[in-house]
C-alpha cells in the first residue's frame, strides 16, 4: 500500500511539474497577431497594413521610393533634420523608415535621438511592452538588443549610435516576399537552362557537304548514302557552303 501511495504522489508531482512547465512556456511565447495591437502613441500615427494614401495623409511631405518587380518600395523621412516636418508630432524622433509590399506598409523602423524618453534597451522594452500590451517574452538579439517574435509580427529594440531604435515588422509579408524571390530565382535559372539548350541546338545545326559531289545537306535532310570520311566537309551555315561552291542537294528541296 505504501508503495502505491508513493507512486501516486510521484505521478501527481510529475503532473504538477508538467503543468508548471506549460505555464512557463506560455509566458515565454507571444501569440499576439497584428490585429491585436492597440493604437499606440509610440507608433506615431502609423500602423502596419496602411496604404500609401493613408501614410501620405499622415505625412503629406513623404516621397515614396520606386516599386521594384517584387512589389517592394522603401522610403525614409527625417523629422529631426527636415524643416518641412512638424517636430511636435515627432518628439525625439530622428528618422522613420517605411517598407511597403504591394503598396501596403509592412515594416516600421524608428530611430530616436538623445532626447527621447527611453534611452536604454531595457527602458524601451518595458515602456513599449506596456504601450502595445506585449507579453514578457523578449529574447536577446545580437549584441545589445532584444526581440519579441509573435504570431505574425516581430518587434526589435536596439541601440544605433548609442540611441534607441525600434522596429515593427509584418512577418507574414516577409514570407510572401521570400516566396516571390525564390520564384524569381527559379524562373531565372529555368531561362538560363533554356538559353543553354537553345545555344546547344544552334551549335549542332551545321551544314554537312560532300566534296566529291559538291552537294551540301541541311540538318533536316541527310544524304541517301553516308559520305565517306575523306569527302566529308562541314560548314557553319548554307551561305558558307554556297560561297565555297557547293549546291544544296536535290533531296533537301522537297
Amino acid at each position: 500500500m505504501a508503495r502505491i501511495q508513493l507512486l501516486t504522489l510521484t505521478l501527481i508531482s510529475l503532473v504538477l511539474l508538467f503543468i508548471g512547465s506549460l505555464d512557463v512556456l506560455a509566458q515565454t511565447q507571444c501569440t499576439l497577431k497584428l490585429i491585436d495591437l492597440p493604437q499606440s502613441p509610440e507608433l506615431l500615427g502609423f500602423r502596419l497594413g496602411m496604404t500609401k494614401d493613408q501614410v501620405r495623409a499622415r505625412v503629406p511631405q513623404i516621397v515614396f521610393g520606386k516599386t521594384d518587380d517584387l512589389g517592394v518600395s522603401k522610403t525614409t523621412i527625417n523629422p529631426h533634420f527636415d524643416s518641412r516636418f512638424d517636430k511636435s508630432t515627432f518628439v525625439g524622433v530622428r528618422s522613420v523608415s517605411l517598407d511597403f509590399l504591394d503598396a501596403k506598409l509592412t515594416s516600421l523602423w524608428f530611430g530616436f535621438d538623445g532626447t527621447f524618453k527611453w534611452q536604454t534597451v531595457d527602458e524601451f522594452v518595458k515602456g513599449v511592452s506596456q504601450s502595445l500590451q506585449l507579453p514578457d517574452a523578449w529574447q536577446s538579439w545580437k549584441v545589445r538588443g532584444q526581440q519579441l517574435k509573435c504570431a505574425d509580427f516581430s518587434v526589435t529594440v536596439s541601440l544605433i549610435a548609442e540611441t534607441p531604435s525600434f522596429r515593427l515588422v509584418d512577418d507574414s509579408a516577409i514570407e510572401v516576399l521570400a516566396s516571390r524571390r525564390e520564384a524569381k530565382e527559379a524562373a531565372a535559372e529555368e531561362a538560363d537552362e533554356d538559353a543553354e539548350t537553345a545555344g546547344s541546338d544552334v551549335a549542332t545545326e551545321v551544314i554537312l557537304a560532300d566534296s566529291k559531289s559538291k552537294y551540301y545537306y541541311t540538318p533536316t535532310c541527310v544524304p541517301a548514302k553516308p559520305i565517306a570520311e575523306k569527302d566529308r566537309v562541314v560548314f557553319k551555315d548554307t551561305e558558307a557552303a554556297e560561297k565555297a561552291g557547293y549546291k544544296r542537294s536535290k533531296s533537301c528541296t522537297n
